[in-house]
């Protein structure tokens, strides 16, 4: 008996799941952090009713285009505004190469704008979500009251955001938030934050370090590097963050390398 149609969909958007794990995020080899997302996407996605709106926004003009979290959406109405960086044009799709398996699903952005300013009616989305994005936003008392305009009461945010990060897509990288600061921003515009969820330790972020040290190194010698790290070293720093998750030494103190904050607008 073969597949139903949503089984067939759900096919689809394990697989387009399977290339964004391998060749986007890379969290086998390069950035595990970024697990924390895939996972909450799934989740949001099973969590919102079917024809609920979902604003996606995100920088995807880097991957020709196309929107890396669209797929996760498929029984709700997605708009998907492309909040690429003004370098991103000059820069164009350098990501692109990551996306060429014909596994990953191909949705267009819906909407180009800018973070504070989408262009999108008061009060439309049930759910905004921004992942990986915050850092690239200069204006962020804008941004977060632009989140907030949007939202429908009782609709919820999301905010995926590293913590641990080089300075990247430069001049457009401007900050990074803890999770309790990035709380206050949303309590700031009337939003209620839920607990943070944090990924990540200090031997993940050794091996993040390494991995782009890596990439300072000329030819022959970053190939030989790397087959030393990734051949022994990346995977016992990962079993070691996985057996010692807490500072033995002093409370009060985490090593996350990266973090979401979900936050609810209250009904009126």
């Amino acid at each position: 008996m073969g597949l139903t149609k949503r089984e067939q969909a759900m096919q689809l958007i394990s697989d387009h799941l399977e290339v964004l794990r391998s060749d986007v995020f890379q969290v086998e080899t390069k950035w595990p952090h970024f697990q924390l997302l895939l996972d909450d996407l799934t989740d949001l996605a099973g969590q919102m009713a079917p024809g609920a709106h979902v604003v996606l926004m995100e920088r995807g003009l880097l991957y020709g285009g196309c929107s890396l979290a669209a797929p996760f959406f498929a029984e709700q109405t997605v708009s998907t505004v492309d909040c690429s960086p003004p370098s991103a044009k000059k820069r164009g799709a350098y990501n692109a190469d990551m996306v060429v398996d014909p596994r990953f699903i191909r949705v267009p952005a819906t909407h180009r704008g800018q973070p504070e300013k989408t262009g999108l009616e008061d009060a439309c989305a049930d759910l905004v979500v921004v992942p990986n994005l915050v850092h690239h936003i200069r204006d962020q008392d804008g941004f977060f009251a632009e989140i907030n305009r949007i939202l429908k009461p009782g609709g919820m945010a999301y905010v995926f955001e590293p913590l641990v990060r080089e300075l990247h897509q430069v001049p457009d990288d401007y900050l990074r938030y803890t999770p309790f600061g990035l709380a206050d921003k949303y309590k700031q515009v009337g939003l209620t934050p839920q607990d943070p969820k944090l990924e990540g330790g200090p031997f993940s972020a050794v091996a993040y370090c390494w991995a782009q040290a890596l990439e300072y190194l000329p030819e022959p010698a970053r190939s030989e590097k790397s087959k030393w790290f990734y051949g022994t070293h990346f995977q016992e720093l990962m079993a070691l963050d996985q057996a010692h998750p807490t500072n033995n030494m002093r409370q009060h103190t985490q090593f996350p390398m990266a973090y979401s904050v979900a936050a609810t607008k209250a009904l009126k």
